[in-house]
């Protein structure tokens, strides 16, 4: 992962990355009222059948879903400790009172587990939103009605803008033949304000062309402008203050003041179709702004139909979805914040349309995700626009990871070396990652595999298992991070590996090399051909030389 630097000695890049938990970053870490739009996609295990989904924590439900669901939200001692700290001052009474009575309703299950966290979230969310703020909650139809009346609690009924249905989906497996539902198709983006005054970006839609064909039926023999005949008369007549007078010989309530038609017709865009018709107004094609957007959404295609943007990520959403929400509700230089970043949609949107932007996950593989993301996207310069938080910064903090948590040590150190992490950790047989390089232009792309030992210094053994599984992987080269300094045996054993010849480089290269945690940090890298940003692959985008390079 890049080590972001501000431009200006001293200066503090303008956007930040966080590692951790959304919570405690929150209140750490962001200013109350410092934020102009909150977007947020909270995971939620929507797949699972409503009766699995309620089934109170004493029932007899097979163990391996229970686990199943775990992954994401439980009832645990966590979701008590979050509930009673709700209930104890950690929310205004209106939310707690609303809390407690969804656990009232729900019982002590998963759901109940989902709506504890995210209020505490929701809570945290409302306090950092500026007054002229927005919030917009992405989620399915499965939990939505319940976040909504958690959103009313903590923001006002008054202050809901729209819930807006994205169909994310055509045609779905789930409504094939003999099945027992409905095809599932859409999303809920649940809207919210901080207060009366907000920013609203009205966005419109071209008109669909049949509409065009039966409405714009006429052309300006000069010009080729198409315009349509519009009525003229006043509704309502007199009773709503329309002036009667007479124009072309037709008398009429009409909707404009005499001195305003007279214009009007001076101008031409008064017409009579024929003598003893009423009058119509030209309404020109090209001064029309197009159709205002409403609130269900399907010009949006779902992200399985945009191959150049999917980078493996479950829940990744479309680019163009986020860059229509902080169009329409933010401006350029203003602050989004996305809380649950996972691939980072939301963050490099707001980095192409000239946003400032605040990022946390709770994982480290989408960290490195949207890290190597936004270099791919921007060029490696755009490094030094950001600052990452939350990573180990020296030798000390790196062990307190590996402590706290060795599988996401382990992603930490294979992207320390622009591989990609294994997104499981389990069978991988010492294998944590592993790093593609270029071989030809045709997007062919060799592999070098990553182990990480973050303990004690485990003997050549586990180096020797390393070049075993690059052979027998067919792999082409191995690195060895190690947390403490290799042992002499350690080294023999690597500089006895041989060396691997690239004909793209015209260069040969240690089969297996040890590098150690401490000269990561220090900026010193393994030696290795011209390397690719992992995640998104090659032959999908052509990037630059710069960014096939390891390293910045």
């Amino acid at each position: 992962m890049s080590q972001a630097k501000p431009s200006v000695p001293g200066a503090r890049p303008p956007n930040r990355l966080f590692y951790g938990d959304n919570l405690e970053v929150l209140r750490r870490d962001i200013a109350s009222e410092s934020v102009d739009l909150v977007y947020l996609d909270p995971p939620f295990n929507s797949n699972r059948s409503y009766n699995v989904l309620f089934k109170h924590k004493t029932g007899s439900e097979a163990q391996a879903q229970i686990e199943a669901f775990d992954d994401t939200w439980t009832w645990s001692q966590e979701a008590e400790r979050e509930y009673a700290e709700l209930m104890n001052g950690g929310a205004p009474a209106r939310v707690a009172d609303a809390i407690e009575a969804m656990r009232r309703l729900l019982g002590e299950n998963d759901v109940l587990a989902y709506l504890v966290m995210m209020t505490a979230r929701l809570v945290e969310l409302h306090r950092v939103l500026k007054p002229t703020g927005s919030l917009y909650l992405h989620c399915d139809p499965t939990a939505s009605h319940y976040l909504k009346v958690m959103l009313d609690t903590i923001f006002g009924p008054e202050h809901f803008l729209n819930e807006v249905i994205w169909k994310r989906s055509t045609a779905h497996s789930d409504s094939k033949q003999g099945a027992r539902h409905m095809g599932r198709l859409h999303d809920t983006l649940l809207v919210y304000t901080k207060g009366d005054t907000y920013t609203f970006n009205a966005e419109t839609l071209a008109y669909d062309q049949g509409y065009l064909k039966s409405k714009y039926r006429y052309v300006e023999p000069d010009t080729g402008r198409l315009y349509r005949l519009d009525n003229l008369t006043g509704p309502g007549g007199a009773a709503k203050g329309n002036p009667e007078y007479e124009v072309m010989g037709v008398v009429r309530y009409w909707r404009y003041s005499r001195d305003r038609m007279d214009a009007l017709v001076a101008e031409g865009r008064i017409i009579q179709t024929k003598p003893g018709t009423v009058p119509q107004y030209k309404r020109y094609l090209d001064e029309m702004p197009g159709v205002p957007l409403q609130d269900i959404w399907t010009d949006i295609d779902p992200i399985n139909s945009r191959a150049a943007e999917r980078l493996g990520y479950p829940t990744q959403k479309p680019l163009s979805l986020l860059e229509r929400v902080i169009k329409m509700s933010s401006d350029e230089g203003a602050v989004v914040l996305d809380p649950f970043c996972g691939c980072g949609t939301a963050v490099d949107a707001a980095q192409k349309l000239g946003r400032q932007w605040i990022g946390i996950d709770v994982t480290y593989l989408a960290i490195d995700l949207i890290d190597k993301r936004l270099r791919h996207s921007f060029g490696n310069e755009i490094a030094a626009a950001y600052e990452i938080l939350g990573i180990p910064r020296d030798v000390a903090s790196a062990r307190a990871l590996f402590l706290r948590n060795p599988f996401e040590f382990e992603r930490w150190a294979v992207s320390l070396v622009d591989g990609q992490p294994n997104e499981k950790q389990v069978g991988d047989r010492g294998i944590d990652g592993v790093i593609r390089y270029p071989i030809d232009a045709k997007g062919t792309t060799g592999r070098i595999l990553v182990s990480v030992k973050g303990g004690q210094p485990p003997g050549p053994q586990a180096v020797r298992d390393l070049i075993g599984a690059v052979h027998s992987q067919r792999a082409d080269m191995g690195v060895f991070i190690a947390m403490e300094d290799p042992t002499p045996r350690m080294a023999e054993a690597a500089n006895a590996s041989r060396l691997f010849h690239a004909p793209a480089q015209g260069r040969s290269y240690p089969v297996v090399q040890i590098i150690t945690v401490e000269q990561l940090l220090a900026g010193k890298k393994p030696n290795l051909p011209p390397v690719l940003l992992p995640y998104i692959q090659a032959q999908r985008h052509a990037a630059s030389p710069d960014q096939l390079t390891l390293g910045d």
